[in-house]
């Protein structure tokens, strides 16, 4: 059976093709042992993992890629397998859709003790509480976290260029001759609102319809990242569906609780309970004040990413609210997003005030308050282009 996990990994490997390098790829220290990638469904954990293996183990017999959706894995152990692939000169197991194998935290702890030389990247759902809830991985596994495409990434993948990615605070102080670097080489303006529409998901490379497939990726985050990974009932996903319909309908806002339990006929715990799951499978992003979380309500609730607006919604419009979700959802990676003061929409790790306009048209720049601003290619001072905060990462 090895022989035949071999011939599978090498005809992946050698058929995949991702067009750029992900960012994440040089952030991960790859010399630990056990290395946890965590992601939203249709992010491209596959796709990163076999661009891996190709990168640094493509025609090496002792990396081996693995999907424990196999058959195979329902009559063997993990244990036993890995025993066998180490025993056989095996080093490094790359091992997809980890939660597909029952107690696959314990085993992996266990296959971590005994096999210390044996290098286990495996790939997980952003629903899994790698280290919160498997308390046999605490302390030894690095968990990182795979996100949809950046703006920098697709407008990369769209031209052939290499812009690289920026900090904050180069952003912050240094936005107008990033800006003019970007400018000086294309208009950014004619990518932003196509990613917007369709620019999150990698899959938007593939032939087919993006609308179509994200509509069944979203249907797969309830029925396996929600219903299945958080033993919710099938019966109850209906209820789930409707929730989802909406909140997204009215995003960004402040939910009615009452209101949504009454609507989909549930208590006021359960509505919460399902808001939280929805935002643990990256299709909501909770909005707080800085001195209030979970379980608490959040001040709004925003989709995680636009795209997810136009699935929903083909005729979507509310350019105020794609302005302020691309906003959230490219801050939020790498930092702390608050609700704002002073009616500003963000605060941004408990000291950035930033405030999101759709054009230039109603701004009076005020001491101390970042704008970020939808059609404009270059800022100046505290005025900075919407869309470069897409260079993030």
């Amino acid at each position: 059976m090895l022989d035949a996990l071999f011939r599978t990994h090498r005809f992946l490997v050698e058929n995949q093709n991702h067009p750029i390098e992900r960012l994440l790829m040089k952030e991960i220290d790859w010399d630990q042992t056990l290395i946890g990638i965590k992601g939203s469904r249709g992010v491209g954990k596959t796709s990163f993992l076999l661009s891996y293996v190709k990168k640094f183990h493509q025609n090496d017999r002792s990396c081996l890629y693995i999907n424990l959706n196999n058959f195979y894995f329902t009559q063997r152990t993990l244990a036993d397998f890995c025993d066998e692939f180490h025993k056989k000169g095996g080093r490094t197991l790359i091992i997809d859709q980890v939660y597909k194998y029952p107690e696959w935290s314990h085993e992996l702890s266990e296959i971590h003790e005994a096999l210390p030389n044996l290098k286990i990247v495996f790939s997980g759902s952003t629903v899994m509480r790698l280290k919160e809830e498997n308390p046999d991985l605490a302390g030894k596994v690095d968990v990182y976290n795979l996100r949809g495409f950046s703006l920098r990434e697709f407008i990369n993948l769209e031209t052939g260029n290499n812009f690289k990615a920026h900090n904050l605070d180069e952003i912050l102080n240094d936005h107008q001759r990033i800006a003019k670097i970007v400018t000086s080489e294309l208009r950014p303006l004619a990518y932003f609102h196509d990613y917007l529409h369709h620019g999150f998901y990698p899959f938007y490379l593939d032939k087919g319809s993006y609308s179509e497939t994200l509509l069944k990726t979203m249907n797969l985050m309830l029925e396996i990242d929600v219903t299945f990974l958080q033993q919710i009932e099938l019966k109850y996903l209906p209820k789930l569906r409707t929730l989802l319909y909406l909140l997204a309908s009215n995003a960004p806002s402040s939910p009615n609780v009452s209101q949504l339990s009454a609507q989909i006929n549930t208590s006021r715990a359960t509505v919460m309970n399902y808001i939280k799951y929805l935002k643990d499978a990256r299709i909501f992003n909770f909005l707080y004040p800085v001195s209030a979380d979970y379980p608490k309500k959040p001040d709004k609730i925003y989709l995680h990413n636009t795209n997810l607006a136009y699935a929903i919604d083909r005729d979507f419009s509310d350019q105020q609210a794609l302005c302020e979700t691309f906003l959230y959802n490219m801050l939020h990676a790498q930092h702390k997003v608050n609700s704002g003061t002073r009616g500003n929409q963000f605060l941004i790790n408990k000291e950035l005030d930033f405030k999101v306009e759709t054009s230039m048209k109603h701004i009076e720049e005020e001491a101390g308050l970042i704008y970020a601003v939808d059609m404009i290619e270059r800022g100046k001072n505290q005025v900075i282009p919407l869309w470069l905060f897409g260079f993030l990462y």
